[in-house]
């Protein structure tokens, strides 16, 4: 899966600056970077959602879990579900939702859970969708530490066991070091560091990871 030479523009304003990337089959790649650096845009280009100038080539279907749940509250958890599923594969429903907590809730409406029990359910949709590349838009955000530790969990356990190739924008370096194989900097619509990050996902949510400075000084020297 490669982009060459992007770009986009949203008026006078140029969101991505020739951005050229390969993304990894199998691995997970984050995207960081400040405000307005071009990461939801770059996302949006992954996803076909906005025309751009450039080339995409050998893209698969698309997974997009955005930073809102965007559940239907009229729908119970379990026809949420269903409606990214062909009803051949509404068998899966029951093992996903127990595999990210919520076995016995198919029957609760979305306004009867948790913040992080809608977040479960978004993550259950977005890995059930038939996709060939998952892409997440701050997945973690305002969540508590204890939350975000067990959702980082829950988000690299469902990778391992089926495989995903994923793209993930945060703001937060201590996330994409827990959770990727790589971190992509951008800085003004360009790509201006690459780094790759040792050892699996997930790692220690407590130890320091060594590519944590060298990512925070990408993003304060870009």
């Amino acid at each position: 899966m490669k982009l060459e030479n992007v770009c986009k523009r949203y008026g006078e304003k140029l969101a991505l600056d020739g951005i050229t990337l390969e993304i990894e089959r199998g691995r997970i790649t984050a995207v960081l970077g400040e405000s307005g650096a071009g990461k939801t845009t770059l996302l949006n280009v992954l996803a076909d959602l906005v025309p751009f100038d450039g080339s995409k080539k050998d893209f698969p279907a698309v997974s997009y879990l955005f930073q809102d749940d965007k559940l239907l509250p009229n729908l119970t958890v379990e026809k949420n579900l269903r409606l990214v599923l062909d009803k051949s594969r509404w068998g899966e429903i029951g093992p996903m939702l127990g595999k990210v907590g919520l076995a016995g809730k198919e029957k609760r409406y979305p306004n009867s859970l948790s913040g992080g029990e809608r977040r479960r359910v978004a993550i259950a949709r977005a890995f059930l969708y038939p996709h060939g590349l998952l892409l997440m838009d701050e997945p973690f955000s305002s969540l508590d530490l204890s939350l975000k530790k067990t959702l980082i969990e829950l988000v690299a356990s469902l990778w391992r066991e089926r495989g995903d190739t994923v793209v993930f924008v945060t703001h937060d370096v201590r996330e994409a070091t827990l959770l990727s194989h790589r971190a992509v900097v951008l800085k003004g619509g360009r790509i201006v560091a690459d780094h790759r990050i040792s050892g699996e996902p997930p790692r220690d949510f407590y130890a320091e990871c060594p590519e944590t400075q060298w990512l925070i000084r990408s993003l304060m020297n870009s």
